[in-house]
Parts: C-alpha cells; structure tokens; sequence
C-alpha cells in the first residue's frame, strides 16, 4: 500500500521531528539588528551614551564660534577699512576724536581714541620741552598697547576651546570605542558565540564613538587655524596702524 502524506506537511517537516538537530537548525535563524546610528547610540552603554552626548554638544557649540567668528572677523576687517580710509583723507584728528570718542565701534577707533585722550592730557603742558615730549610718546604707545592687548583677548575668547575640542575630539571618541568594544566582548562571552553576526554589531557600535569623535575634531582643527591666522594678521594691522599713528603724533609735536 501507498503511504500516504497529509496536506500541508512536508518530508523536511516529518524528518524534523526525527531529527532534532535538524529542527534546532530550522528553528534558530539569524536575526538581523538593525544598524542605524539612533539604534547604536540607544543599545550602547550609559558611559557611551555620555561621550557621545558630549561630542555632539561640543561639536555644536564648535560650530556656533566659527561661524560667529567667522562674521566678526569679517566687519572689522571692513571697519578698519572704512577707518583707516578715512584716517588717511587727512581730516583732523582732533574732529575725528570728537566723533568717535562716544561711539567706538571697533578696536582700530578704539585704540586711536586711547591715544588721542593721552595725547590730550599733555597739551599745554610744554610740548616744546624735549624730555615731556618723549614721555608723551611713551604714554601714548603704552596707552595704544594696552587697547591692543585688551582687543586681542576679545578676540581670541573662545579659540581654546576649538583648539581642545580639535586635539581631544578624536581621544574621546577612540575612548568611547574601547568601553563599547570590551562592552562587546562581555557580552560574546556571556553568550558564547564570536560568530560574525554577533561581533559585527558590537564592533560597529563601539567605532560609532569614533566617527562622532572625528566628526567633531576635524571641522574644530581647520577652523581653529583659520581664524588664529585671521586674527594674527588682524593684530598685525592694529600693531601697524599704533606705530604709524605715533609718528604722527611725534611729527606733530615737532612742528608745534
């Protein structure tokens, strides 16, 4: 007699049953994890979770001051443009002093100003004799120093932080990725498998750490010596602009 099969079950179904180790293999079929950043960045581990938080933060922030910087950098490139231009038209000193001494708007008027207010306080007081002249000159090259250097420290307010974010940024994401990595392996040992669908995912999770670290550093490094470069020629100019504006102040005593 024919045997006969019932409807719906298989040969592979009814070997199965005989043989458990077939059915395990039937059973026990990979499952896929998904890979995308948001689903590493909430399966990875509290610390993790942190460093990556930070770099995110600091890489925000980072690109806050750049791009402000960036625009500051920008105006008073024009402002001393427009100042200087008309330092050079030959208007009088003592009409450009009335006019900007109440309404400074950037650091090239600001340093006139403090220099034209020293050179003030000396007029009348014997200009023709020589040791006052000279320290006269001396008070006003002080006076134009200190609004450089105070200048200088606005200017460079915030540029630490890009120089640490640029150095640090890709250390705190490598560190991010050992904690994920031995995160892993605890976890293959606890499971007792070091397949590539279990290694995959852990080593993926632990250089997502990385990525965000680099992400953060590089844009923080090329900025950072971009706008140190900016500034030091922009200091420059201000240095420059004290030293001519003091021989005419020592031209103008001579004539006097």
């Amino acid at each position: 007699m024919e045997s006969s099969q019932l409807p719906g079950i298989t040969s592979d179904v009814i070997g199965g049953v005989a043989n458990p180790d077939i059915a395990t293999n039937v059973v026990a079929a990979p499952v896929v994890q998904e890979s995308s950043a948001f689903s590493m960045f909430w399966n990875a581990g509290f610390i993790i979770k942190c460093v990556v938080i930070l770099l995110i933060v600091s890489s925000v922030w980072s690109w806050t001051i750049i791009i402000g910087k960036h625009m500051k950098m920008k105006k008073l490139a024009a402002d001393a443009d427009y100042f200087e231009d008309n330092f050079w038209s030959g208007t009088p000193l003592e009409s450009m002093y009335q006019e900007l001494k109440d309404a400074v708007f950037d650091p090239m008027s600001n340093i006139f100003c403090a220099a034209m207010a020293e050179w003030k306080s000396f007029v009348g007081k014997n200009t023709k004799d020589f040791e006052n002249v000279r320290t006269m000159e001396r008070r006003v090259d002080r006076a134009m120093q200190i609004a450089i250097r105070k200048e200088v420290d606005e200017l460079e307010k915030h540029m630490g932080f890009l120089s640490s974010l640029g150095t640090n940024g890709v250390i705190m994401g490598l560190f991010g990725t050992v904690l994920g990595i031995l995160n892993g392996l605890k976890a293959i040992a606890v499971q007792q498998s070091a397949t590539l669908a279990t290694v995959a995912p852990v080593i993926s999770e632990a250089l997502f750490t990385t990525a965000i670290g680099i992400v953060a550093a590089i844009p923080a490094a090329v900025a950072y010596n971009k706008l140190m470069n900016d500034i030091n020629r922009y200091v420059n100019r201000l240095e420059t602009f004290a030293e001519e504006f003091n021989s005419v102040i020592s031209r103008q005593c001579d004539e006097q």
